[in-house]
């Protein structure tokens, strides 16, 4: 059976900077649940954050570039939080391993999971097209990596995957 990386926010965890939750519902996420497919997890929290904590952002790039050096994760008070991101990052990575996942469902436009956009690094609200850092050393390692509202392409891949074996 295909096992699935999720952000522990997602599965009602209250792990988010804010001490929030950010539950999914529905009928295939709550079938993965059932089944045993879902691997929880926070990154952030992982990599040694508190909760809650001051919002963080990626300035200088995405997470991609956080990876490569070129970019950091900073708090709007301005401490810089990237080696807890990479720490945690590296934890995920490893999750994701022993579980076997060669998928994540993770948090949408997180600087730790997003994975289509995140925010911009002003701290204004706007978000910008890229990944989390997470999300990025994921996908650098061959995870697939969805947000939340890309349920169908999940269950996509896990047929897919499923079939193949």
């Amino acid at each position: 059976m295909e096992r699935i990386l999720v952000s522990s926010c997602l599965v009602g965890r209250p792990v988010r900077y804010d001490g929030a939750a950010k539950p999914v519902g529905g009928g295939l996420f709550e079938r993965w649940r059932a089944e045993g497919r879902l691997v929880p997890f926070c990154p952030e929290v992982s990599g040694g954050l508190p909760v809650p904590r001051p919002p963080a952002e990626i300035v200088g790039g995405d997470g991609g570039a956080v990876l490569d050096g070129t970019a950091r994760v900073v708090t709007t008070t301005g401490t810089d939080v990237t080696a807890a991101f990479l720490r945690g990052a590296r934890l995920a990575l490893a999750a994701a391993e022993r579980a076997g996942a060669r998928i994540a469902l993770l948090k949408e436009g997180s600087p730790s999971c997003g994975s289509g956009r995140v925010y911009d690094g002003t701290f204004s609200g706007v978000s910008a097209p890229g990944t989390g850092v997470t999300t990025a050393l994921l996908r650098r390692e061959g995870v697939r990596v969805f947000g939340e509202d890309e349920l169908d392409a999940v269950q996509e891949l896990l047929t897919a995957l499923e079939r193949a074996r």
